[in-house]
């Protein structure tokens, strides 16, 4: 196999002993943003140089068990060793498709911290359950790769799940995994809130941003923005609603709004809710400067109801097809649980094609 084809390994082992140059240099210390910069780098390339290790161990392994199992004359010992041989290949296989979906995630931002934003459709009850049931499946997977999440804005729905919330999703390569979700997504069930038992078809938005760094400069005219303090309401304890802590910001020229009421401290609420909207509005600005180019999210479909990227149908059967790729799954439950890899894997991989 050849390792290039995934990750330039010469290259990759030179910057990492470069990192290690700098790195014994006391005086990166004394810079914690740009030290901080760099031990993510280093941990970046010692992932990869990682996997390609596992790799070639796996297939060098694989390699061994079937000379063994070719040569033993006794059938038992002989289709233990070919077996193990078909366990490690296949790990190898699994490798390589982690590491080619990781080959995908080269992108400016990729990198880069995620603010998702999911949002009920039309629909009242029904909608807003489907959107806290995303709202789940999104914190489970996090969960899953121990990624550290912060709930910014969490908005309860009126008699069951949300109207939309905001939350940030810390960890390796998070904007560049979850991108792959952006979009309406459209659940087809035999609906809980109806006594005449009816099939209800429900639609949520999913938005994601990647989280922009200090040091990236986004230009906001402080005159440009409405901002508007209310008492906060949902989760988030008793203490949450006794005074006016939430921050809205309405961004004039472009529409843009953000919230954020999940610390007792106004002061706090509007910092974050300031870096929700630098965010957002660095995104808008990518996304104006490369459509020209037709880079930035290559799946140009309009966040529309009626244009969804995934359903997922529990009533009359069972399945979760994402339509951009035709990938399908007939474990909704384990989906919905946050097993969501093969659909945002198949999407990364197809965006390269």
């Amino acid at each position: 196999m050849n390792c290039g084809a995934f990750f330039d390994q010469t290259a990759s082992l030179k910057e990492m002993g470069e990192i290690e140059e700098r790195s014994s240099d006391p005086g990166l210390w004394a810079d914690q943003e740009a030290a901080q910069k760099l031990m993510k780098r280093k941990a970046y390339l010692a992932s990869r140089l990682n996997l390609l290790d596992k790799i070639g161990e796996l297939l060098e392994e694989s390699g061994v068990m079937l000379e063994l199992a070719s040569e033993d004359s006794d059938p038992e010992s002989s289709g233990e060793a070919a077996a193990e041989a078909e366990t490690k290949l296949a790990e190898a296989v699994k490798a390589i498709r982690e590491a080619e979906v990781q080959r995908m995630l080269g992108g400016e931002n990729d990198d880069s911290n995620a603010i998702i934003s999911i949002n009920a459709g039309a629909g009242g009850t029904e909608a807003q359950d489907w959107a806290g049931m995303l709202f789940r499946m999104y914190m489970r997977w996090a969960e899953r790769r121990e990624y550290v999440t912060e709930v910014l804005d969490y908005t309860a729905g009126e008699e069951a799940g949300m109207k939309s919330a905001t939350v940030t999703m810390s960890g390796p390569f998070a904007y560049g995994y979850l991108k792959a979700e952006m979009g309406v997504h459209r659940l087809v069930r035999i609906s809980p809130f109806d006594a005449q038992k009816r099939r209800h078809t429900s639609f949520a938005s999913v938005f994601v941003y990647p989280e922009v760094d200090d040091d990236i400069e986004v230009d906001i005219n402080e005159a440009d923005l409405r901002i508007d303090t209310y008492r906060a309401s949902g989760a988030g304890g008793q203490h949450i609603n006794k005074t006016d802590s939430a921050i809205r910001i309405t961004h004039n020229p472009s529409g843009i709004v953000v919230q954020c009421q999940n610390e007792r401290s106004q002061h706090k609420n509007k910092a974050t809710a300031m870096k929700l909207l630098k965010s957002r509005l660095y995104d808008l600005m990518l996304k104006e400067k490369e459509e020209e180019m037709q880079v930035y999210h290559k799946e140009k479909r309009d966040i529309a109801w009626g244009s969804q990227i995934r359903s997922y149908v529990l009533q009359p059967y069972r399945m979760v097809k994402d339509h951009r790729t035709s990938v399908e799954s007939g474990n909704v439950d384990a989906v919905l649980d946050g097993s969501i890899d093969t659909f945002i894997e198949a999407y990364l991989l197809a965006s390269d094609a």
